[in-house]
């Protein structure tokens, strides 16, 4: 009885495509926003933006990249850790050499040199695909780690061969470096995740989108269809690692402040395969879902016990998450290999006809 699409008449091809068409989606969307706009800001403490908000929103546009090229285009991705990397250390490069630049911009272009990197390892995805073109990423990874750590001039000669986030400010207030307010950089990490989100909805939406899908339902009908198969493959490697690299400069920029190579490893890429695995393949909605599951879930397990007067060693909480995150992988592929994007889905579905069963 809450949830009714009777009564929202469509009179024009504007509102039937419309991003939201249900009046209660849109009422959700903007209580989601002041949430996050409004009421996290004004009660939660530095701890919480810092240690869960910020790294929560960073990991979710990660995931957000690659469910593009791995949930809509089909293209498997092992490099996903890589390629944050390039973006955090194009982005450092850009303020080393612009030091008077937005460092906004700096970290939006910074996705551009990901972009061209993800596009050249996306070159064999036109003769191989499936467990063959993971190992290509798979590669991609190992090698783009070696460059982070042999190649001195990405890290300006560092003898600690990390780099560090310089002070910068926008309209008078400190977003980067050891001065940066949590709430500062709060802003700064979500006003880039959402207005990314909200590029990606609209563009997946359209033709590129149904391209990407149509590839990975099938590409050969797709060819014969008149879909290009390089263009559109390269075009999803492209727009995946932009959004990786983005989300990886954020990363060091506004949350670590500091990182080494050793920060974008193959352990990364599988946890933000994990992300869009459990949150489900080919949703927006699921990235944001897979994000918080995996990286909220220590922190229940951490602080609920200790609240039930249970006190958990370190190594405990770890290896209960290890053992629970890999029981739903493996339940989700096999009973619903859309995750919990798909479960929100059908509770929606059932909130249509209730209080009738169908």
């Amino acid at each position: 009885m809450f949830y009714r699409e009777a009564g929202q008449f469509k009179t024009s091809y504007k509102s039937d495509q419309a991003l939201f068409p249900i009046l209660q989606d849109r009422i959700g969307m903007i209580a989601i926003l002041l949430i996050a706009f409004v009421l996290v800001p004004a009660f939660a403490n530095d701890f919480f933006l810092t240690s869960i908000m910020i790294p929560f929103l960073v990991f979710s546009l990660a995931a957000i990249g690659l469910n593009v090229l791995t949930g809509y285009c089909g293209q498997l991705s092992l490099g996903t850790g890589a390629f944050m990397g390039v973006g955090a250390y194009a982005a450092y490069k850009l303020t080393s050499i612009f030091p008077d630049a937005n460092v906004i911009v700096m970290v939006l272009v910074s996705g551009v040199f990901s972009a061209a990197i993800g596009a050249v390892f996306g070159l064999p995805s036109l003769r191989i695909k499936g467990l063959y073109l993971a190992v290509t990423t798979l590669a991609a990874q190992f090698f783009l780690e070696w460059c982070f750590i042999r190649i001195p001039w990405l890290y300006n000669y560092n003898a600690s061969g990390a780099i560090e986030v310089p002070h910068r400010e926008m309209l008078g207030v400190v977003i980067t470096g050891a001065e940066a307010t949590p709430i500062a950089r709060y802003f700064a990490v979500l006003s880039i995740t959402a207005l990314i989100a909200y590029l990606m909805a609209n563009v997946l939406r359209g033709r590129f989108g149904r391209s990407w899908m149509m590839i990975r339902d099938m590409d050969i009908a797709a060819e014969l269809m008149g879909i290009r198969p390089l263009r559109t493959k390269l075009m999803a490697f492209a727009v995946s690692s932009y959004i990786c690299g983005v989300a990886g400069a954020m990363m060091v920029f506004f949350w670590l402040s500091a990182a080494e190579p050793s920060s974008f490893n193959i352990r990364l890429s599988f946890q933000i395969l994990f992300m869009v695995i459990l949150g489900g393949l080919g949703s927006l909605g699921g990235a944001f879902m897979g994000a918080a599951f995996i990286w909220i879930l220590p922190v229940f397990l951490k602080f609920i016990p200790g609240i039930m007067g249970f006190n958990v060693a370190a190594e405990t909480v770890q290896h209960a998450t290890f053992m629970i995150v890999g029981a739903l992988i493996i339940f989700f592929l096999i009973a619903e290999p859309h995750g919990f994007a798909r479960l929100w889905q059908i509770a929606k579905q059932k909130l249509r006809v209730w209080p009738f069963p169908y």
